[in-house]
């Protein structure tokens, strides 16, 4: 009897000892990988990963354990093996997908954090990114999170951070010509801070006619108040030079020879009543701004780390000394960076 049990003991052991291994390995990683619970989703992204993947060898590692014979063993592998490549085949919409579709966008890069998207209707920054979903704050402040499965089969529009175009669109009579017409809108949209400005005729209505005027941005942060300034210009330089503009129902509504121009008559305001110039990203966007400067920080912080890194080697050892202090230093700023929680 104490034979038996000695042997069952020598063949539950190798089992034992690797799930026990197994669950400290894996205690561990969870505390030391996710444990901060102030990490945003785009810090915890790699770590969640790397999770994964200690997943995957430790279950392997028990199967190899295991007091089976060897042809078993591998009926269990290869099991294991058919189970993953169905989950991962049956994905489309299930939680594999989001994570791989969140790996793929790691990977292809299509926007970062700050930048301005547009998908299927929704316009605003992107706030967050994580290995489910992508968070974007709209022109309402709100935020609208989307799968990446969603993201990844739906197209996406990035205002590119070099600059972009902004527009307004209007009717006016066929009683203006239109050389004049451009003169006034190419200065609207110069007094608005575009750049490049030029006027487009869209369209020869049977009651007016319709433009379009554009100009680059070269700050696409102030694209809210930039394109609201844009139409105040408009309504200034037009009213200014007695120019009406209307729709062509408004004009099938009146008598144009009894009724006045449809145009406010300027008001002067007293310098205490000029309102300063108004910034409304900061508050529209503000997590998204928040997390664009956090993201910056940590991606300058680890370029000077790398940097000081490389220059450490050649350095003799007082200079290494100082390096070693400035690095450390570093680190910790960086650390202090990655965990700030971002705003909500």
């Amino acid at each position: 009897m104490i034979g038996e049990l000695i042997a069952l003991g020598k063949l539950l052991l190798p089992i034992a000892l690797t799930s026990l291994v197994v669950i400290i390995v894996l205690m561990i990683a969870h505390k030391f990988l996710l444990g901060d619970k102030s990490l945003n989703k785009e810090s915890a992204l790699p770590r969640k990963l790397i999770l994964m993947g200690l997943y995957l060898v430790s279950f392997l590692a028990i199967a190899l354990a295991l007091p089976v014979v060897e042809s078993t063993r591998n009926q269990v592998i290869g099991l294991f093996g058919i189970v993953l490549s169905g989950v991962i085949a049956f994905s489309s919409t299930s939680i594999v997908a989001n994570i791989m579709a969140g790996i793929v966008l790691r990977f292809t890069k299509p926007f970062r954090t700050g930048d301005f998207i547009r998908v299927n209707g929704y316009f605003g920054r992107v706030s967050e990114k994580g290995l489910f979903d992508t968070e974007i704050q709209t022109e309402q402040r709100e935020l609208v999170a989307f799968t990446n499965s969603y993201l990844t089969s739906n197209p996406i529009t990035v205002i590119r951070s070099s600059g972009t175009i902004i527009s307004a669109n209007l009717s006016i009579g066929y009683d203006h010509s239109h050389s004049r017409i451009e003169k006034f809108l190419v200065e609207a949209a110069g007094n608005a801070g575009l750049e490049e400005p030029f006027v487009e005729i869209i369209e020869l209505g049977n009651y007016s006619i319709s433009y379009r005027v554009s100009g680059l941005l070269a700050e696409v942060k102030s694209l809210i108040s930039s394109r609201s300034r844009l139409y105040a210009n408009i309504l200034d330089n037009l009213h200014g030079a007695q120019i009406e503009i209307m729709s062509p129902n408004f004009i099938n509504s009146r008598q144009i020879n009894d009724q006045p121009p449809a145009i406010p008559k300027p008001e002067r305001l007293k310098k205490t009543e000029v309102e300063a110039e108004s910034n409304p990203e900061s508050i529209i966007f503000d997590k998204a701004e928040e997390a664009e400067q956090k993201e910056l920080k940590v991606m300058t912080l680890s370029e000077q780390i790398k940097t000081l890194q490389t220059q450490i080697k050649d350095a003799d050892s007082e200079t290494k000394e100082r390096l070693k202090l400035k690095i450390e230093r570093l680190q910790l700023t960086l650390k202090t960076a990655e965990e700030k929680p971002a705003k909500q």
